[in-house]
Parts: C-alpha cells; sequence; structure tokens
C-alpha cells in the first residue's frame, strides 16, 4: 500500500506554502518529515486530512489499484492533544470503543489497551484536566491506533514527553508500523534519524527525499541543515 500525492498545491492568498508536492509513501515505514518552523509541515497534514481544501493536485492510496482516501484511512496525532477534559481517561476510552465497535479490529479490554502506552493504573480514573500535556498526547496517540488507520500522521507527538516515555512511544510506533504508513513531522533533526526509516525534507514548498545510504554518515546532518538554511 503507497499513499501517492501528485501536484498538490496549497495557497494562502499570494503566499505559496506547498508550491508542488509529489511523492510516495510506502507502507511499513515510518517517514521523518524534517522542516524549519513555518515550513508548511501542519499545512501538509491538514491538507491529507482534508482539513484544508487543495488549490491543485491529489492525493490517493494505491495498492495495485489507485483507491480513494476515506476518512477512516487516515489518523492524525496534534501538537496539541485535543481530548474531552470533564471525562475520566476510563471513561474516555469506554465511549469512544463502544461508538466505533464495528470498525475496530481485534479489539482489547480497556486496561489492555492502557498497559498499551503504559497509563499507570492510578491515573485511569483520573480525569483527563488533571493529565498532563504527555499523558493527554498519549491518549491522543492510543485512539488513532486503535482505529488502525491505513495512514498515521504524527504532528510533533513527542516533545511533550521526557526521555523514558519517548522512548516508549517511539518503541511502539516501531512495533506498529508494519501494518501503516507512518509520517513523523519534527523539526528536530536528531529524533528523526533515530526514529525514522526514511528522511523526506520540506523545503521551499516542496518535497525532497534523502537517500537512507547516506544518513550513517555526517555529511547527512550537513547536507539536512545546508538545504533548510535555504529556506
Amino acid at each position: 500500500m503507497n499513499l501517492i500525492i501528485k501536484d498538490l498545491k496549497k495557497n494562502f492568498e499570494k503566499k505559496e506554502v506547498l508550491k508542488n508536492i509529489n511523492f510516495s509513501f510506502e507502507s511499513g515505514k515510518i517517514y521523518g518529515l524534517l522542516g524549519r518552523n513555518g515550513a508548511g509541515k501542519t499545512t501538509l497534514f491538514n491538507c491529507l486530512n482534508e482539513d484544508l481544501d487543495i488549490d491543485s493536485g491529489e492525493f490517493y492510496l494505491e495498492n495495485e489499484e489507485k483507491i480513494k482516501i476515506e476518512a477512516q484511512d487516515i489518523g492524525y496525532v496534534l501538537s496539541t492533544p485535543n481530548v474531552p477534559e470533564f471525562l475520566t481517561g476510563r471513561e474516555f476510552l469506554k465511549f469512544f470503543i463502544e461508538i466505533n465497535q464495528e470498525r475496530i479490529e481485534k479489539k482489547k479490554t480497556i486496561d489492555e489497551y492502557f498497559d498499551l502506552i503504559k497509563i499507570e493504573t492510578e491515573d485511569r480514573d483520573k480525569l483527563l484536566k488533571d493529565y498532563s500535556h504527555g499523558m493527554k498526547n498519549k491518549m491522543q496517540m492510543l485512539v488513532n491506533i486503535i482505529m488502525n488507520p491505513k495512514v498515521l500522521l504524527l504532528d510533533e507527538p513527542l516533545t511533550s514527553f521526557d526521555v523514558v516515555v519517548a522512548e516508549e512511544m517511539k518503541n511502539l510506533l516501531k512495533s506498529i508500523k508494519k501494518d501503516h504508513i507512518i509520517i513523523f513531522s519534527t523539526h528536530i533533526m536528531e529524533l528523526a534519524l533515530d526514529l525514522c526509516d526514511e528522511i523526506v525534507l520540506l523545503n521551499k514548498g516542496v518535497l525532497e527525499h534523502v537517500d537512507k545510504k547516506t544518513r550513517k554518515d555526517e555529511s547527512l546532518k550537513e547536507k539536512i541543515i545546508e538545504a533548510l538554511k535555504e529556506e
């Protein structure tokens, strides 16, 4: 399964943010989407999630034939978590599972889901408003994983985690990647190099693939920095 983007463009008035995006993302890989702040990474995600209308071009899934993307095919983890703070963690998961039960494959118990993202037992019945930013981000990531989308868009998801939790989340993403196309947006180069199978630069409104064969070479970092300096 591939996610194909062809000639995608998005302008805001006279500002060209996405100029001519052409790329093919493969299932089973984590892609690090690197770009400077304001380069258009979130705009690209909002276009793929159809929160923004594109000006021209197209994107679709391909598995021997062209497949129209449906809403359930895309999971989107925002940089700022959006959870119903008036519910407890357990109430939120129970409600989410109930309203989506026909679409959830290989269901687990609520506590098994909590175990998956390592939410401690004593925190599971607390109100979400009392969760830390990182815990809210975990919950947002969890509900997207439960839905098992073909494409998982992650917008700066690990920046709110401490070192230990960030490592746990990286291991979780690596464990599920074979069934997904995961695009991981970040402006932290070291994080992308550590986690991702492929590196893609968003620079001057276009996507550029960085050859993974050079990733262990120090010249790779230099290449990325020089490319992004030109923004």
